[in-house]
């Protein structure tokens, strides 16, 4: 009987990922998985987690929703993994209250804004082979990046060659704006869609009169071909 009891007094959020270490630090919860060979976050991470290191694994991608459960979660540790994809609701449940976030030296290339955007905390992006973008560069103006690591944004990938190996922030500070760069696209692309629905509507009105022309010219031609009302009378 004491020991089905202690089973039920015993909170299921207390549980700890085989994986992983849980300790306490000042009375909050620390959640320790560094360096043990996993390929996705655990399921299983005890909801009253404050601190959780994922740090040197092999996850290749946060997914949706990945840490909604854990409504306590302050710092999260995520860099050193094989990262490639962030999907847009992968901090959802936890953006309000989480002050630390490191997703350095992964094998991020772009990131939706949506997912770092609602996050007030501090972000470390560091030693990611990035592709400077709009998207990318809305993040840095934004989101509260870690000052001591925004220098190493670097730009492995650009629209054009010369901003390759380039900090971002160097190449914005420049006067570089890879929004706008993007908005003159979407200006000629509708410059020209609505200038092919404009020659579409003249090529259309031409054949129009064209054609009611031709019926025009036919008709009068039949009219001209009837016995005038003067000949019957004659």
């Amino acid at each position: 009987q004491a020991f089905f009891c202690l089973l039920l007094c015993v909170p299921w959020g207390s549980s700890c990922p085989p994986s992983c270490q849980c300790t306490e630090r000042a009375g909050a919860k620390a959640v320790l998985c560094s360096s043990r060979h996993l390929e996705e976050i655990p399921k299983d991470i005890p909801k009253d987690a404050v601190f959780l290191k994922l740090d040197a694994n092999s996850i290749t991608r946060i997914p949706s929703n990945a840490f909604r459960h854990l409504s306590h979660l302050e710092e999260l540790d995520l860099s050193r993994n094989a990262i490639e994809k962030i999907d847009r609701a992968a901090f959802k449940g936890v953006a309000a209250g989480l002050r630390t976030l490191d997703l350095s030296s992964n094998r991020i290339r772009s990131i939706p804004k949506e997912a770092l955007l609602a996050l007030n905390a501090k972000l470390r992006l560091a030693n990611n082979p990035w592709h400077c973008e709009c998207a990318l560069q809305e993040v840095l103006w934004e989101a509260r990046l870690d000052p001591d690591s925004v220098q190493d944004i670097t730009c492995h990938t650009a629209p054009r060659e010369e901003y390759v190996g380039k900090p971002l922030l160097q190449v914005l500070d420049a006067g570089v704006n890879f929004c706008s760069v993007r908005q003159r696209t979407t200006d000629v692309a509708m410059f020209i869609t609505m200038f092919g629905w404009f020659a579409m509507v003249i090529v259309y009105v031409i054949c129009y009169v064209r054609h009611n022309r031709e019926d025009t010219c036919k008709h009068v031609d039949y009219l001209k071909s009837l016995p005038s009302t003067q000949g019957h009378a004659e």
